[in-house]
């Protein structure tokens, strides 16, 4: 977008841009090809083909000019349906027609830029209160609600501390779900819970990957068996490690 000297690159960048974002903030896969087609053609670009994976994305454009394809790696993948919202606005503007090229770049960059909506202690807060509605949801007693309360709360700012540390998200969720077996044990062995089993279990749903398994499961009706299958193997992952660090707990303890 600096030199100005070939357009085609220009609109490549655009969609690039689009489909980046969507993907790291939980987007499913055809929403992203979709969206990165539909910016192409609304800048006059017909012939377009994408190809996008959980960790990369390959966009090609044909024309009079020789084919150019251009790839990406995504490294960083995250839950933000707030920025896929915004970059869908934007994508509809250009369709519109509202929209130039050099002005939707820098939206997408701001956008990119911008920093999540709802803050961490925000997140702790609402993960508290999803804890404790989950244990009354499977029949738990109200007198377990608040060590539920502490203990999800705890774990899911264990989850986020722990994969700053270590940039490997198994290992994060395992950590956290070991903390949160730790807590819940140890408010039933101080007679402040009664019912462990409850505890531990409305404590563990916010780090339950349902966005995953959903695009997971979308992807694969959808046809697009790579992402599909790759996404069910990280909500796989995720939920082999929450259960590996509870059983470590009821192991030692």
């Amino acid at each position: 977008m600096e030199n100005h000297l070939n357009p085609t690159y220009d609109i490549m960048e655009v969609c690039l841009l689009a489909g980046k974002i969507m993907l790291q903030s939980g987007a499913e896969t055809y929403r992203v090809e979709d969206t990165m087609m539909r910016i192409a053609a609304s800048f006059g670009v017909q012939q377009s083909h994408s190809y996008v994976t959980p960790t990369g994305i390959i966009f090609s454009i044909e024309g009079k000019e020789p084919t150019k394809t251009k790839l990406i790696r995504i490294s960083e993948r995250t839950t933000d349906l707030d920025k896929v919202t915004l970059v869908n606005s934007v994508s509809r503007k250009i369709s519109l027609g509202e929209l130039e090229l050099e002005t939707a770049y820098h939206e997408l960059k701001e956008i990119e830029a911008s920093s999540p909506q709802y803050t961490l202690s925000l997140q702790i807060m609402a993960a508290s209160v999803a804890s404790g509605c989950f244990l009354v949801m499977f029949k738990g007693s109200w007198y377990d609600f608040l060590p539920a309360l502490l203990a999800g709360g705890l774990g899911f700012y264990c989850v986020n501390l722990f994969h700053k540390l270590v940039p490997v998200k198994f290992f994060a969720e395992f950590m956290a779900s070991f903390v949160i077996g730790l807590v819940a044990f140890g408010f039933v062995e101080f007679g402040l819970g009664q019912q462990l089993d409850k505890i531990i279990i409305g404590s563990v749903m916010p780090l339950v990957p349902g966005l995953l398994i959903t695009n997971a499961v979308r992807d694969l009706m959808a046809g697009h068996l790579v992402s599909g299958l790759s996404k069910g193997a990280e909500a796989f992952l995720t939920a082999f490690a929450i259960g590996s660090g509870i059983a470590v707990v009821f192991t030692i303890l």
